[in-house]
């Protein structure tokens, strides 16, 4: 049987790191929405409730025609559906995404934030000595370059004015031939 295989490629396509990374980002996040969804039903939208004085946005709405209902020995039918602009449910999306959003971007702060004190605290004095002595080399390299660049300019200058003060005497000498 053939080793290099559709399910050979398979497993190594799944072992690949960033798909097992990626299967974790997905669990942590759908453990992470349950928490924030808590968040928004459980804490924020209470305290709204105090304000709109409804239990939710999700009651908010604007009714455009209200449903015609007919009583039958009691018992109601519906026999036309009210037609309503639902813009509670709208605004409640909204206080989500913001609230999901928001905590998103406080912990991959933090995370950076504890990547940034883990970064400092694993710089060794050999390692700053090391960084700076690269830095303090790679400064000598750039002056040595520039002093190399500023020579050459200078005798680029000189060889210059040597053609020039060559370019002269001949003027001069073919001058003196012609005279005599």
């Amino acid at each position: 049987m053939k080793k290099n295989g559709f399910f050979a490629e398979f497993r190594k396509f799944i072992m690949r790191g960033n798909v097992i990374d990626m299967a974790v980002g997905v669990v942590v996040g759908g453990a992470f929405s349950k928490i924030v969804s808590s968040l928004v039903a459980d804490i924020v939208t209470p305290f709204i409730s105090l304000l709109t004085g409804k239990a939710s946005f999700t009651e908010l709405k604007w009714v455009l025609r209200e449903a015609e209902i007919e009583v039958v020995d009691g018992v109601e039918n519906i026999i036309t559906p009210a037609t309503t602009v639902n813009y509670g449910t709208f605004i409640q999306y909204i206080i989500d995404f913001v609230l999901v959003a928001f905590s998103i971007f406080i912990v991959i702060k933090a995370i950076a934030r504890l990547r940034e004190a883990g970064d400092k605290i694993k710089e060794t004095p050999e390692m700053i000595a090391a960084k700076k002595a690269e830095e303090e080399k790679a400064a000598a390299e750039k002056a040595e370059a520039d002093a190399k660049a500023a020579k050459e300019a200078e005798e680029i200058v000189a060889a210059r004015r040597a053609q020039a003060e060559t370019a002269e005497l001949l003027r001069d000498i073919k001058a003196l031939i012609e005279k005599k």
